[in-house]
């Protein structure tokens, strides 16, 4: 269409009657706090690996969020990535494996036991094709909440009701010792609770050690300090492997370029970074895959060596168009 004077009138003139047109003659599209159920599948070998985007929670940043650390400092460090210095945001990123012969999925996020901006692991599962009832294994690297209460909904059913459930022997051993329990701090009783109620009903319940091949291509690796059974597996394909690490960090941002910095949530300190920087040291030295719980989603990627820390390259980054 020729760009003329009669043109650019006529169009200004329709632009004066639309914005005349009473409120209601636009559609509206209500609000909403639903996240958006995702996922991202990448090949490792002939297995398909997915990464689920369980949710986002945000909210005031704690006092006290890294032990070793002053407030002053955290919240610099923040600042110095382009992040918010007064704001937590933590997101929840479940994985599935398929083999081929197993679908295995790793920690299952909040169900419909958490926040709104929670609980889309199984929707997500859904999104990518596969249903909850083919689901062949639920392994679980440790036990706090945003892992395990969506194994089991509210209303007591289990959600991926054809999967054997797999769990650390340390963890078990830890957190359904009815003697830790009652010696905890009140603080901690809840959590005792909670893994009693999502996982005490069951009786077939596998429990492994670390070092071991739990299913073809899954290795078990020790990556205590988190928690007491904390665990991270390496997960391998032909001549291909990667390794997700779970909470080996809670905020990559802050804790992989400052791996010695204890985070509140770590229950051992001192040996979450000692467990920190053996597995950040043998990814960057093997270029090794990882797949965090905690990171940005799809929350996978590579470190690379950066003075006395680390520095976190999305796996996305990597790819060529």
């Amino acid at each position: 269409m020729d760009l003329t004077r009669r043109t650019v009138v006529a169009g200004s003139g329709a632009l004066g009657t639309a914005s005349l047109l009473p409120s209601g003659a636009f559609a509206k599209a209500p609000l909403s706090t639903a996240q958006t159920v995702g996922f991202h599948r990448f090949k490792l070998g002939t297995f398909d690996v997915i990464a689920l985007h369980d949710g986002a929670v945000a909210f005031p940043l704690p006092k006290g969020f890294v032990r070793n650390a002053t407030d002053a400092d955290v919240a610099k460090a923040f600042a110095d990535t382009g992040l918010p210095s007064d704001k937590l945001t933590i997101t929840f990123t479940t994985m599935v494996v398929n083999t081929g012969d197993k679908v295995v999925l790793f920690d299952t996020g909040f169900g419909n036991n958490g926040q709104p901006t929670t609980g889309n692991t199984a929707a997500a599962l859904a999104a990518a094709g596969i249903a909850a009832k083919d689901v062949d294994a639920v392994v679980f690297s440790h036990f706090h909440g945003d892992h395990i209460n969506g194994v089991r909904s509210k209303e007591g059913a289990l959600v991926y009701p054809n999967a054997q459930i797999m769990v650390p022997e340390a963890e078990w051993g830890f957190w359904m010792d009815d003697a830790k329990m009652s010696a905890a701090p009140e603080g901690m009783k809840g959590n005792f609770a909670l893994v009693r109620k999502q996982f005490g009903p069951e009786k077939d319940i596998q429990r492994f050690s670390w070092g071991k091949e739990i299913i073809p291509g899954i290795t078990t690796v020790q990556a205590d300090g988190h928690t007491p059974g904390h665990t991270a597996f390496v997960i391998a394909s032909g001549n291909e492997k990667m390794m997700y690490v779970a909470d080996l960090t809670n905020h990559p941002a802050l804790f992989v370029r400052r791996p010695d910095w204890q985070a509140m949530f770590d229950m051992d300190g001192e040996k979450a970074t000692a467990t920190r920087r053996k597995i950040l040291d043998m990814a960057a030295s093997e270029n090794l895959r990882l797949s965090f719980y905690h990171a940005p989603f799809p929350a996978t990627g590579y470190v690379v060596k950066d003075g006395s820390g680390y520095e976190f390259m999305p796996a996305l980054w990597k790819t060529t168009i």
